[in-house]
């Protein structure tokens, strides 16, 4: 193994024990330029090669600050292409460390080559195997364009990440918003899928390879000790935290939430049921913490972060041929200004990407599905391929009392309230969408998990045929 040691250490601490292999390791820089020696550049400043996680094959490169800053220049980047193209060969998925000050300045152009080579890597790689990547130290400049090209990414507390340093942008300077800290990047650019310290990040893409397949020919499904006929007694009571709803529904009680720290009212991220990965995506009114009481409060709406979020992560499902799973609680969408600015656009990508995806879809309403933003939730309209319902759940076009304002304006108090009930039954009404389709099942709440399991099990052989086309625009 060559003598970079920190970045070899994390290789260490992240794959099982002695299965890691190192490729390249004596492959050195070829430019001599402005004082360059490549003998001071071993393994030219990233570690590469092949291991395991829990006996799954995985590749992985690791770069190293200490050696020329860990920048990237010709042969640097050679490593890593052909890192990618051994794990789109053999399907396994690439784990990218990252600790590097970015572009080599005495390799120029090379150097800017070099960066493109592992972008097109990376497209190409995209929905074929999956791509993780876990920054811990400085990932800038073009540099940055890694790990918005991976499928997740996982950022070390103190790591810093940007396109533009704080300080180069107009009117902004470190000390005023840290545009580079891992809170900023999780939390308003939504780039970052966990934030945690170094030892928790190699346990967490520990837990997501254990979740999802190697490759896209692959299927991710492992033996369940828990039980498929499981009651889940206190789901009711989860209705507004999606979060733990989804906890509740899988086995063993485990939700991986990505991107959980932006918007946080739409919930995305893996749940087992009987063994099978489902990827979740479910609308959230609130929080609650650790003695159950609620901690944050969301409006129960669809926003366009929200929306962004959730097709970004079902075309991640739909490409690795994942199941996907939505919880249905919304009465609309955000209005406000800032907000329609691009609420058309972003619920027009969560459209396309659940009527786009051919994997089972199921949707779960749990509380009230309105207008068109329940349309949007993966309705039946849209394609999926079954709806249950609880009990209490309501569809319909908007609230009954609304409704029957705007169709009987300057009407009386009474009368009013008299059609509002009309409505609420004969419009709004779970019976009412069942009687026409839109709902198959109308369950109990504590059921949930055994019909989901069941649906998803009679789904296992589903095949849609599709239009020939190249690609869709949306």
């Amino acid at each position: 193994m060559s003598n970079t040691s920190k970045a070899s250490a994390r290789i260490t601490s992240l794959l099982d024990e002695n299965s890691f292999v190192e490729i390249g390791a004596m492959v050195r820089a070829r430019a001599t330029d402005f004082n360059l020696n490549p003998k001071d550049a071993p393994a030219d400043g990233v570690v590469t090669g092949y291991g395991q996680i829990d006996g799954r094959l995985v590749y992985v490169y690791s770069q190293d600050s200490s050696v020329l800053g860990g920048s990237i220049g010709e042969m640097h980047a050679k490593k890593i292409v052909e890192l990618y193209e051994m794990a789109m060969k053999t399907g396994a998925p690439v784990i990218g460390l990252i600790d590097s000050s970015g572009l080599r300045l005495q390799e120029a152009t090379d150097a800017l080559n070099a960066f493109g080579q592992i972008y097109r890597e990376q497209a190409i790689a995209s929905g074929v195997i999956p791509q993780i990547s876990a920054i811990f130290g400085n990932c800038g400049g073009g540099l940055a364009l890694f790990p918005t090209l991976t499928d997740f990414t996982f950022m070390e507390k103190k790591a810093r990440l940007f396109v533009n340093s704080p300080n180069a942008l107009d009117g902004n300077y470190e000390a005023k918003k840290d545009t580079s800290s891992a809170d900023f990047q999780s939390k308003e650019t939504g780039v970052v899928d966990v934030v945690a310290d170094e030892a928790q990040i190699y346990e967490k893409i520990r837990e997501l390879i254990g979740l999802i397949p190697s490759n896209n020919m692959d299927y991710a499904c492992e033996e369940s000790e828990d039980d498929a006929n499981r009651l889940v007694s206190d789901i009711e009571g989860c209705k507004e935290d999606a979060g733990a709803l989804l906890s509740r529904l899988s086995d063993n009680y485990s939700f991986f939430e990505v991107k959980a720290d932006t918007a946080k009212e739409m919930a995305v991220g893996f749940i087992r049921l009987d063994g099978l990965t489902v990827g979740a995506v479910a609308n959230r009114t609130a929080v609650f913490d650790e003695n159950g009481k609620v901690s944050e409060k969301f409006d129960p709406v669809l926003t366009a972060n929200g929306c962004y979020k959730a097709a970004d992560f079902i075309n991640f499902c739909n490409a690795f041929d994942i199941p996907v799973l939505t919880v249905t609680n919304t009465e609309g969408y955000e209005a406000t200004v800032a907000s329609e600015r691009k609420i058309s656009i972003a619920v027009a990508k969560l459209i396309y990407a659940l009527a786009n995806a051919d994997v089972a879809k199921i949707n779960l309403i749990t509380g009230k599905a309105y207008g068109s933003a329940y349309v949007a939730m993966n309705s039946k309209a849209l394609g999926a391929d079954m709806t249950f319902a609880w009990k209490d759940a309501v569809i319909g076009m908007m609230d009954a009392s609304l409704a029957a304002k705007v169709m009987y304006a300057g009407e009386k108090p009474e009368v009013l309230k008299e059609k509002a009930s009309e409505y609420e039954k004969l419009q709004n009404s779970i019976d009412s969408a069942a009687a026409r389709g839109y709902v198959d099942t109308v369950i109990d709440a504590p059921s949930t998990r055994k019909y989901l399991i069941g649906a998803f099990d009679m789904l296992s052989t589903k095949r849609e045929g599709r239009p020939d086309k190249k690609h869709g625009t949306v």
